[in-house]
Formats: structure tokens, C-alpha cells, sequence
């Protein structure tokens, strides 16, 4: 599997858990099973398996391999993806699931909805946690659909809004964040976490609705096209 990081590499968590969750979802198609059971049987730490089991409750999912059988509603394809990941291997417990459609005719993505479940321990401010959340959650989604430096022998090109594009308030999804106190655990914080699985769980979604696995940030029409095209 080769992926193309490089634009998701501040923080270098995003880049790490998109490509081991790209793979994990991977290995679960390439097993015909569902991507939640595919996890699960590997997991024993019960706080892992609630972020999970949260996420997936809430987002309806339906137990089934991908891709979707039943993708197609007219030009676009659906499909609902997950990503799961420990920060840091010693942090926040933090599982995302989105549904998104692609628009096979144009390659644009709509990212439909966003569930996030989210174990950081002792809780001390819920509204401020839930608004630290749903910001990680918008800019990945932004830098994974749009966001890109692009530059020619002698500098930077991309010096302004049009050609350094930015997810636009028409574009952003519904967020349901589900916290999960723990106070008899120690507080670790909220910080960047939430911002960590994004980008897989995006790619995971693609993947169910179109069969396709993109491997290049940003998720640009362009490059949807051209995977759509080479299938």
C-alpha cells in the first residue's frame, strides 16, 4: 500500500493513523468482513471497544464488507466509513465514523455526516471539549478535501483563498460529538486527538461508495476523477 502523506504530516499523528487505518480497512475487505468486527476481534482494552461501539451505535451502521453493495442513488455513490485510533498509543480514546457521497460525474465529495466518540478521561469543560472536538474535525476535513501548498522552482504559488481552497460553510457536515467522562481517570485534554482519524475515516467512506482507494491528499475532484477512471 502507498500513500501520499506529505500534506498531512503537521501533525504527523494524521498521516500515521491514515495510513494504518486505510490499511485496516483494507484488510477487512480483502477478508470480506465488516470493518467494525474486523477491529473488534482484535481489541481487548474495553475503552477502545466503547469509542468504537459509540461511534458505530450512533451512525446507524449497518454490518456488512465493503464495498457498498447498494451505493448507487443516480449520480452519486454512498457510503459510510470508520477509523479508530489510541493517541499517542497512551491518550485519548477517539473513534470516527462519517457517510458521505461521491458524485461519480463530477468527483466532488459530500461529507454527509460525522459521528466522533471521544474517551479523554476526566471531563472538566463539556462545552469547551465538544467545541475543541468539532474544530479538529472541520480543518482535517478541510486539509483532506482541499487543502494544498503548491509551489514552482522558485516559490510558494498557492498565495491566496483561490488557489489554497478551504472547506466552505456549505460543505461542512453535520458533527455529533459523544463524550465519554471518566473521572476517575486522569484529564488528558482534548488538543489535536480528534483531528488524528479524519482523514482515514474519509478514505475508509470513499472506499465503501465507490470501490475505489485513494491514496493522495487532498481528495481533490481531480483526483477523484482520475481514480474513478482508472477504477
Amino acid at each position: 500500500m502507498l500513500l501520499r502523506l506529505s500534506n498531512l504530516c503537521a501533525p504527523g499523528k494524521i498521516a500515521n493513523v491514515f495510513a494504518v487505518e486505510s490499511f485496516a480497512d483494507e484488510l477487512a475487505a480483502a477478508a470480506g468482513m465488516d470493518a467494525v468486527a474486523f477491529r473488534l476481534r482484535g481489541l481487548t482494552d474495553a475503552r477502545a471497544i466503547e469509542v468504537i461501539e459509540r461511534t458505530t451505535g450512533k451512525i446507524d451502521w449497518q454490518t456488512r464488507p465493503s464495498p457498498n453493495p447498494h451505493a448507487a442513488e443516480g449520480d452519486l455513490l454512498v457510503g459510510r466509513g470508520m477509523a479508530y485510533m489510541r493517541y499517542k498509543q497512551a491518550e485519548n480514546y477517539v473513534a470516527i465514523g462519517m457517510t458521505v457521497a461521491v458524485n461519480k460525474a463530477t468527483g466532488k465529495i459530500a461529507v454527509r455526516r460525522v459521528v466522533c466518540a471521544h474517551d479523554c478521561g476526566l471531563v472538566v469543560n463539556p462545552d469547551g471539549l465538544r467545541n475543541q472536538v468539532e474544530g479538529n474535525i472541520l480543518q482535517t476535513l478541510s486539509r483532506t478535501l482541499h487543502e494544498e501548498v503548491t509551489f514552482d522552482q522558485s516559490r510558494v504559488t498557492s498565495v491566496d483563498w483561490v488557489r489554497y481552497p478551504i472547506l466552505t460553510f456549505p460543505e461542512a457536515p453535520a458533527v455529533q460529538v459523544e463524550l465519554i467522562d471518566r473521572p476517575e481517570q486522569p484529564a488528558y485534554g482534548a488538543g489535536e486527538a480528534a483531528s488524528a482519524p479524519v482523514a482515514a475515516a474519509l478514505a475508509n467512506a470513499i472506499f465503501d461508495a465507490t470501490g475505489v482507494r485513494l491514496r493522495s491528499v487532498p481528495f481533490t475532484v481531480e483526483r477523484v476523477k482520475a481514480a474513478l477512471a482508472r477504477g
